[in-house]
């Protein structure tokens, strides 16, 4: 059975609305023989990441970039995880209150260095999640636990 890690932070109600979203696509019941792991992004280990198939990330944007968060969960698995998790799928949603540009780019950067392959176009929302947002984050989610279904 694959699996698939989310990884998020999730320190607000509207990041909240995005990861429940997330996650209830991913689990779908149309969605077979694939295990979905939540880990909060302080506690995402390096095992976790290993151990996953694909990814999906979800962080708000904090002052132009990601959140500390995701970036310590990064900071903890890049070279233990850099050779053996090359090519692998992710996805990723920002939420940011007026400017996701700088979290954007800080995860495109991150996940290039990685050598991870972007499987699913990545979900911005700014302000509060309108049901397009919801929408957009329940098909993302949909679409990288389908891309592991055997």
């Amino acid at each position: 059975m694959a699996t698939l890690l989310i990884v998020h932070h999730t320190p607000s109600p509207n990041c909240q609305a995005l990861l429940e979203a997330v996650v209830s696509g991913a689990t779908a019941p149309e969605i077979e023989n694939v295990r979905v792991v939540r880990r909060a992004a302080l506690a995402a280990t390096a095992s976790d990441v290993l151990a996953a198939d694909a990814y999906l990330l979800g962080t708000p944007a904090n002052l132009g970039y990601m959140s500390g968060a995701l970036k310590h969960f990064f900071d903890q698995v890049y070279y233990p995880c850099l050779d053996a998790t090359r090519g692998r799928p992710f996805g990723y949603y920002v939420h940011g209150g007026n400017d996701v540009t700088g979290a954007v780019k800080s995860v495109e950067t991150v996940t290039t260095g990685l050598g991870w392959r972007r499987a699913a176009d990545a979900v911005t929302v700014t302000g509060e999640p309108d049901r397009a947002d919801v929408e957009a984050c329940w098909e993302l989610g949909a679409t990288l636990a389908a891309g592991l279904m055997d």
